[in-house]
């Protein structure tokens, strides 16, 4: 099957039993009675499908993150939100369609959404430049900031890149600049703003819409600084290591929230949320609504303070050395 993922082939192999078995109890009714073992592997699949997706390995998570039937920020859109009423251009350059961004209701209040968009297919994927801006789309994120920070409205970004668009033209357009400028003037917004990791957090790509007041994490989306794929290359020569090193990094979403670097993590329906991107993009919306209206009680220097030492904190360590006996 095409997009079926290794770890997921005996929930497969079971679900393609009962289609059979129902076909055979529609095509011969009298005399064949399979009502029972069609309830027996109806359980057989949701125990199955606890006990593999309960115990994920880092690897598979990244898998499920890149998963091509996964909503991106486009299905989100239309799933959590209401009215979005998309804003294109940079002012500047060109108008960049790896970043979509506009604005939006969400559960009735009015907001600004940002966030990065991969393709289904090619020709799309080509569009979208596979989800990685050039300058012009962080610029692009910027210039929709300022609009919300000009008329108060929160922000709420969503992140799903492999990085920003590392070719020639992107470094000649100067995008470390472009993303240094969003860090430093994100710092500095004076609306709540709230980030959510959707699938894949790559780098400093991410990190250009990423700096707010609380990051959320869907439960198989991941971030790390780089791909589990370029450190197995630089650290073990192979990209075929790369299972290792998504081990070694600490992406998953457990691993950051216990690391402090994201501030909670958004279940996912059984399976991942490509299997249910309504209840997902429910889930979604309920969960930043639940902090959007955390942060709105908070006065403005409590705010902009908090931000500031949230992200001062971040990377700060302490080990205790063992006393000699």
């Amino acid at each position: 099957m095409k997009n079926l993922l290794d770890f997921e082939r005996p929930i497969y192999d079971l679900k393609k039993r009962l289609d059979d078995l129902r076909r055979q109890a529609s095509i011969h009714p009298v005399g064949v009675d399979v009502e029972d073992e069609i309830r027996r592997i109806e359980v057989k699949i949701i125990e199955t499908s606890k006990q593999i997706f309960t115990n994920l390995t880092p690897w598979q998570r990244v898998q499920l993150a890149r998963h091509p039937k996964r909503p991106f920020t486009l299905d989100y859109l239309a799933s959590a939100f209401t009215d979005f009423n998309e804003l294109h251009g940079d002012r500047l350059y060109a108008e960049d369609r790896a970043v979509v961004g506009g604005f939006a209701r969400l559960g009735g209040k009015k907001v600004v959404v940002i966030g990065t968009q991969k393709g289904r297919d090619t020709k799309e994927n080509i569009r979208r430049n596979f989800g990685s801006a050039h300058p012009e789309g962080y610029r692009k994120a910027l210039r929709l900031m300022r609009l919300a920070d000009k008329f108060g409205l929160p922000i709420i970004t969503l992140i799903d890149t492999a990085g920003a668009y590392p070719g020639i033209g992107a470094e000649e357009r100067h995008i470390a600049e472009a993303i240094a400028v969003n860090l430093r003037e994100m710092m500095l917004l004076r609306v709540p703003t709230i980030a959510a990791v959707i699938g894949e957090g790559g780098s400093g790509g991410a990190l250009g819409i990423g700096v707010t007041d609380r990051v959320l994490i869907l439960e198989n989306a991941y971030y790390s600084v780089i791909s589990p794929e370029g450190c197995a290359a630089i650290l073990w020569k192979d990209r075929a290591a790369a299972p290792k090193a998504a081990e070694a990094l600490k992406i998953t979403a457990r691993h950051l929230l216990e690391l402090g670097l994201v501030d909670d993590v958004i279940p996912e329906p059984l399976g991942g949320a490509h299997t249910q991107p309504a209840a997902a993009g429910q889930t979604l919306r309920e969960s930043l609504l639940r902090h959007l209206a955390e942060l709105e009680q908070k006065p403005l220097p409590e705010l902009l303070k908090q931000r500031y030492d949230r992200f001062r904190a971040l990377g700060r360590f302490s080990e205790s050395v063992p006393v000699a006996a």
